[in-house]
């Protein structure tokens, strides 16, 4: 799934199960390893990380949608100035929210990339700036539904187990 706009561009796409065989471990024979590739004008760098089970894989999808219906929240910084996602997961590598919303249905979603998603001039050992990295990208509606066509495609290889 890539989501990009003028200036930035995230690809995602799941590449397999982190363990090839079934475990009978509704957690671990779930976890998807996610290939990311992001360009910013800041830099560009890639990673590759179990962070998604797949039933939170398929909610990924499903915000899309919902930020292309216009039925999501825009989240502010809270007082501190600190940002909060409003769809994030079990291992907190990977997580969206919603910037701003134009009355033509253009959104801006943030990508909150974090630990071993993060680039390496922002990794940190001590955690205080979970989610607090973003990649900004402003998208139409058609854009956000497309992207939520591709990632449940890249999604069909990997059924729940």
């Amino acid at each position: 799934m890539l989501l990009n706009d003028l200036t930035s561009s995230v690809d995602l796409r799941p590449v397999r199960y982190q363990f090839a065989a079934v475990r009978g471990d509704s957690y671990d024979d779930n976890w998807l390893v996610i290939d990311g590739t992001v360009m910013t004008p800041e830099g560009s760098w890639s990673f590759a990380e179990p962070c998604l089970l797949t039933s939170e894989a398929l909610q990924v999808a499903a915000w899309l949608r919902a930020v292309a219906a216009g039925t999501v929240d825009v989240t502010e910084p809270d007082a501190e100035g600190e940002l909060s996602p409003d769809t994030w997961f079990i291992e907190p590598v990977l997580a969206f929210s919603l910037a701003d919303r134009s009355e033509g249905g253009t959104a801006v979603i943030r990508v909150h990339l974090s630990l071993e998603a993060a680039p390496l001039w922002q990794q940190g050992d001590d955690g205080a700036d979970m989610y607090q990295y973003v990649v900004q990208l402003t998208m139409d509606a058609a854009a956000l539904l497309h992207a939520a066509d591709q990632w449940e495609l890249s999604l069909v290889p990997f059924p729940p187990r």
